[in-house]
């Protein structure tokens, strides 16, 4: 019988309806899942304040009606979070390099904020088919 090494990388995937009072989950399920680690009151926070914007985006802007939903995919490896927003709605082009603060709008502006917050970050479409995709890593020390 052959059995295999455990994971190194805990995963959790929630889906979310695009209506800005399920975002809340989205906060509880970072904190739930960063209970496996020791981390930082700050950098808790830090990672709360990225994954919000990161929802709020695609709940604001994917679906015109709200109809729709937005799946959240935190990774948890024992150097990094990673956490993946993805929604099937209209998508957005980011153009990629950090904005001029004079040129920051509501959406522009939460982008800047995960931007400045994470280790990593990219956005675009999502793979495969329609919709935004936007992922950032946060390195944690041990």
């Amino acid at each position: 019988m052959q059995t295999e090494a455990p994971s190194a990388t805990e995963a959790v995937r929630l889906t979310i309806p695009a209506k800005p009072e399920y975002i809340t989950l989205v906060r509880l399920a970072l904190t739930g899942l960063a209970g496996l680690r020791s981390l930082t009151d700050e950098t808790l926070g830090d990672l709360k304040l990225a994954v919000t914007e990161a929802a709020s985006n695609s709940v604001r802007h994917a679906y015109g009606n709200g109809d729709g939903t937005v799946e959240v995919v935190y990774e948890l490896a024992h150097d990094r979070l990673i956490v993946e927003v993805i929604d099937d709605g209209q998508g957005f082009v980011h153009e990629g390099a950090a904005l001029d603060r004079d040129e920051l709008d509501e959406g522009g502006l939460g982008i800047a904020i995960i931007q400045a917050l994470a280790d990593e970050f990219e956005v675009g479409a999502r793979p495969g088919g329609t919709g935004s995709r936007l992922r950032f890593v946060k390195l944690l020390s041990d």
